[in-house]
């Protein structure tokens, strides 16, 4: 009974550290989208730091961020529906960042200092949701997965690439 406990606390430890893993890189990305939503709006005002480089969609770096999961994950035949699954959810929140983006740059011109601040509250509410919806299919393809893969997963999301790390 006591082995049983400790466990179970252990497994309670491990998941509220994987989620708070994911909170952390999920908002890291949101951030990125923020920040490409800055960028794309100045560029809207003419006060482009260099016209050469675009910005990527949201759409497109997640689609970049599926295949970097995908190869580093090796995603097995018996995942592939939660694998889905979570590629679904994050096109989703991708799309729903887009139409944000989009929204802000088409009214930057217009909005006062008020409607910016509400703005962003939208942002962090939106990236808030999305977070909730991420987390339970996420955490269904993790739990599905073997050590290796979880060791691979755990690595590219602390480090934001592929390759090994040390585990104590």
């Amino acid at each position: 009974p006591e082995n049983q406990r400790e466990n179970f606390k252990m497994q309670k430890n491990r998941t509220a550290i994987l989620s708070a893993r994911v909170v952390v890189v999920m908002i890291g990305l949101l951030a990125t989208v923020i920040f490409a939503t800055a960028d794309s709006a100045s560029a809207s005002s003419g006060k482009s730091k260099s016209s050469a480089i675009a910005k990527p969609s949201a759409a497109d770096h997640v689609e970049a961020r599926i295949k970097q999961l995908q190869a580093a994950i090796k995603i097995t035949e018996a995942q592939e529906l939660l694998w889905n699954n979570l590629t679904k959810v994050m096109r989703d929140n991708a799309k729903e960042m887009d139409l944000l983006t989009r929204e802000r740059a088409a009214n930057f011109q217009s909005m006062n200092a008020l409607e910016e601040m509400k703005f962003h509250l939208q942002i962090t509410e939106a990236q808030a949701a999305q977070l909730e919806e991420f987390i339970p299919v996420f955490e269904a393809l993790y739990i599905s997965m073997s050590d290796e893969q979880k060791m691979s997963s755990d690595t590219l999301f602390r480090t934001g690439r592929q390759g090994k790390h040390k585990r104590k």
